[in-house]
């Protein structure tokens, strides 16, 4: 049976990203739980050696749960487009380089499509994919996967958001990601939709 959290408990964001950090405390915020990311702990990254979302998701969740003592939640994310046969996928973050420089990133991802000659208006077709992992220490530990597909645009446009947001734009929509409001992406993105899961798994009533 699936730990619950309840009101007032304390847990970790197991992310140094701070755009995902602010959108998770963001969709946690409504249910009493007070969040603490990895970075002010000092807890380092482990290297993500999965080969999926959900197995990088989880391997960073338990490391944190572990080393802190606390429940933490991680999310482990990425874009994946078709016509790249699901690049950058896993490696989403890793295209950005070093500087973690996502407009190189999403330059490299429109060089590779138009390489393949499979920029076709609108745009080629893409997903993000999120898969939200809840640790507690000792166990159990819990997944959940969403989805939100769409096309890509270009240039980018729109400065909220991070990563690939500025050049998204999901299904039914003509704003990008990068010029949504918060709220309006969080009703619809990846991230919002593995978080319905958790929350009707871990904080219902």
């Amino acid at each position: 049976m699936t730990k619950r959290l309840e009101r007032g408990m304390r847990l970790v964001v197991a992310s140094h990203n701070a755009g995902k950090v602010r959108e998770i405390n963001d969709l946690i915020a409504p249910f009493g739980l007070s969040a603490v990311s990895a970075g002010p702990l000092g807890l380092p990254e482990p290297e993500e050696t999965g080969t999926t979302f959900r197995a990088n998701a989880e391997l960073k969740a338990v490391a944190a749960a572990e080393a802190a003592k606390l429940p933490a939640l991680s999310d482990d994310s990425g874009l994946e487009v078709e016509a790249l046969d699901g690049a950058p996928g896993i490696y989403s973050a890793r295209w950005a380089g070093p500087g973690k420089d996502f407009g190189v990133a999403m330059q490299r991802v429109v060089e590779e499509v138009r390489a393949r000659n499979a920029w076709i208006a609108p745009g080629p077709r893409a997903n993000f994919t999120a898969a939200l992992t809840l640790a507690w220490p000792g166990g159990p530990v819990t997944t959940f996967e969403g989805k939100v597909y769409g096309h890509l645009i270009w240039p980018p446009r729109g400065t909220r958001g991070f990563g690939y947001d500025p050049m998204f734009v999901a299904d039914g929509e003509t704003l990008s990601f990068g010029e949504m409001e918060p709220a309006a992406k969080h009703a619809i993105s990846h991230r919002a939709r593995a978080f319905k899961q958790f929350a009707d798994a871990c904080l219902g009533s």
